[in-house]
């Protein structure tokens, strides 16, 4: 049985796959694992592969959505897509980090994209 913020987390990312295929963006998968960590969508949006990371509130007490991915949250999933580039052969492909930020207050969701939230380090460490 899931938690109540775990049954937010998913509802939060049932809304910014459908937020994001309305914009155009074609998701290529969900819930992507490794030994590395995870990331919530990858999707195509146009020629580019984009990682995207959802970030749901309930409130802003204790900050935004998008002041969630911290730098070592940016430094997983910087992992998790290079684990995925090179398992799906796709190296060379044009790729970057989106966030999307959920923010439910009362009945009503705000969702924000931020594209090319942050960038892929040149090394990242291991």
């Amino acid at each position: 049985m899931s938690t109540s913020p775990q049954r937010f987390g998913k509802k939060a990312e049932d809304l910014a796959a459908r937020h994001l295929k309305r914009r155009g963006y074609k998701i290529v998968a969900r819930n992507y694992r490794t030994r590395a960590g995870e990331i919530d969508i990858i999707a195509r949006e146009g020629r580019s592969l984009v990682f995207i990371e959802v970030k749901g509130r309930q409130s802003t007490r204790y900050g935004s959505a998008k002041a969630a991915v911290t730098p070592r949250k940016q430094q997983q999933v910087a992992k998790v897509a290079l684990w995925y580039l090179k398992e799906t052969d796709q190296m060379g492909v044009k790729a970057r980090f989106d966030v999307v930020a959920v923010t439910q207050k009362g009945g009503d969701a705000t969702i924000e994209i931020v594209r090319n939230a942050f960038q892929l380090p040149a090394s990242p460490s291991g």
